[in-house]
């Protein structure tokens, strides 16, 4: 449980619906949907290491709020990855409502693996498909890197440990260090943090 609940006052300034209901994912190599915390997107924008001159893909989008937070925030761009129509409908929805710079915030119906990326350079996760599809992903994103070299980032919030263990041991990623998120909630769970690697 959240410590200082932010949810309601960032939906009424973003002007979007992004809270959990009962959409369900539609097979197993996928997560159920579960909205990162403000507070903890908060924490992310406050880090420095997204500004207006990045372009974030956040895989598994749901309803956007990843998107619509960061954007507005930090004047990033944005792009939401999401494969159920349902929760891209939501999305988009939110879009047509959103109180801040549409253009800069778009979101893509696709299977994470099919998903080919252009020069996006911020990567977010928070454990939204089995570690056989982050393989497929993290091979998309490596070949754009080749294509087109530049510094990128990757946010893994509350990881897996088949997560972990994956991206530890990859040997084209470095570990870059985390962002304790541990003091926003009651329950203290060390696994309150997000992951940072650096490829590039």
């Amino acid at each position: 449980m959240i410590k200082n609940p932010t949810g309601d006052r960032w939906e009424k300034r973003l002007n979007i619906k992004t809270l959990s209901s009962r959409h369900e994912k539609d097979d197993l190599n996928h997560s159920r949907y579960e909205p990162t915390p403000y507070s903890v997107l908060e924490r992310l924008s406050e880090s420095g290491f997204v500004s207006e001159k990045d372009e974030l893909i956040d895989y598994g989008s749901g309803k956007g709020r990843v998107g619509f937070f960061m954007t507005n925030v930090t004047g990033c761009r944005s792009i939401g990855v999401e494969f159920d129509p349902r929760m891209h409908a939501a999305a988009e929805e939110n879009l047509s409502n959103y109180m801040g710079k549409r253009e800069r915030v778009s979101f893509a119906l696709e299977n994470a693996e099919n998903y080919r990326i252009q020069g996006a350079n911020r990567f977010y996760f928070f454990n939204p498909f089995s570690v056989r599809i982050l393989k497929s992903v993290l091979s998309r994103i490596y070949e754009s890197y080749y294509e087109n070299p530049r510094r990128i980032l990757l946010f893994f919030y509350y990881a897996l440990d088949a997560y972990v263990s994956e991206l530890m041991n990859d040997e084209l990623l470095i570990y870059e260090g985390e962002i304790d998120c541990v003091d926003l909630f009651h329950n203290a769970d060390e696994k309150e943090k997000i992951l940072i690697f650096s490829l590039g």
